[in-house]
């Protein structure tokens, strides 16, 4: 019955979200008509793709109550190794590339996984620490000098840009993680040990999953997207120095809190993940059109977070008092 009802809970919201999105583009496009139009909605889309992969990996972390907050700064750092790979190897062509930021994400995320999982140590002051180490590593790299694109080879940089029925490469990933994680957290054992470490971790103990390593597995998920991420940031703005993507992890903690996603564990969708990010893409690209400023969003990004804290407290101090009064 309770997970009937959170079920429901859950589709209730993702349609209300959704609603919410819609109307949102329809006032946008009650004013400027060409909001509405395809090739607009799709850049839009576009740039919303790399937010709604690095969304889905920290949906992963905070369904098994932890948070990376080291996730834009992995993303950063993946980035310059992935321009720097292709500066001094140029003709490697893009898979060796794909690989290496892949691979380099996992690693950065199995160490914030390592120091949680086996040393207990709180996921936030973790990530705030690698965060911070993880952009001094750009910078010891990097020198502080910029890759720009003229030093990165044509087909580094085409990857993301290269199109198929109206949407880029970016985009089309984009859809693929999105559905990989619909499919993986329907139904698979994985999604349920995810969900149930995350939602009662004693109990999630007592019936034989390790807690620890559900959430090692989660930050190296997690990590992996960042890394797949930071080559796609670069390639497509063509450009990689230090502080790439700095505070953008803020934007997707936001997103993945008005998918849904529980800030205190196990609860959360992909698809409401998707559904935040658009919110948020839909908001960021009508924000200069009504003249608003964009920094405004980051003023959006903070209230959400800080009503969703409120909201996780409210709800542990309410499950509090039900069981002190059944004592």
């Amino acid at each position: 019955m309770n997970r009937w009802r959170l079920a429901t809970d859950t589709q209730r919201r993702d349609l209300s979200l959704a609603l919410l999105t819609l109307l949102l583009v329809a006032a946008v496009t009650f004013e400027f008509p060409g909001f509405a139009a395809p090739r607009n909605l799709a850049s839009v889309f576009d740039d919303t793709a790399i937010l709604i992969m690095l969304a889905l990996g920290q949906m992963l972390v905070i369904l098994v109550r932890g948070v990376d907050l080291s996730v834009a700064a992995n993303l950063a750092l993946c980035g310059m190794l992935a321009a720097l790979f292709n500066r001094a190897f140029p003709g490697a062509g893009v898979w060796p590339v794909l690989l290496l930021s892949l691979g380099a994400g996992a690693l950065l995320g199995a160490f914030n996984g390592v120091l949680v999982w086996k040393l207990r140590l709180p996921p936030i002051v973790v990530t705030l620490g690698t965060m911070s180490v993880y952009r001094g590593v750009i910078y010891l790299l990097s020198r502080g000098a910029w890759v720009n694109e003229n030093e990165m080879s044509p087909a580094f940089v085409a990857f993301t840009r290269a199109q198929f029925l109206g949407l880029s490469t970016l985009s089309w990933l984009a859809i693929a993680c999105t559905v990989a994680a619909v499919l993986l957290m329907r139904g698979s054992r994985v999604a349920r040990n995810f969900y149930a470490a995350g939602g009662n971790p004693e109990a999630a103990a007592y019936s034989g999953i390790d807690v620890g390593r559900m959430q090692f597995i989660a930050y190296v998920i997690c990590g992996a997207c960042a890394g797949l991420c930071g080559y796609l940031w670069v390639a497509r703005f063509a450009v990689a120095y230090t502080d790439i993507a700095l505070g953008f992890e803020l934007q997707v903690i936001a997103a993945c809190l008005i998918g849904g996603v529980a800030i205190t564990g196990g609860v959360g969708s992909a698809l409401g993940v998707l559904l935040g990010c658009l919110f948020l893409g839909v908001i960021r690209s009508s924000l200069p059109l009504v003249g608003i400023s964009a920094f405004w969003q980051m003023f959006i990004n903070g209230v959400v977070i800080l009503v969703a804290v409120l909201l996780g407290a409210r709800q542990r101090r309410h499950a509090r008092s039900i069981l002190e009064a059944k004592a």
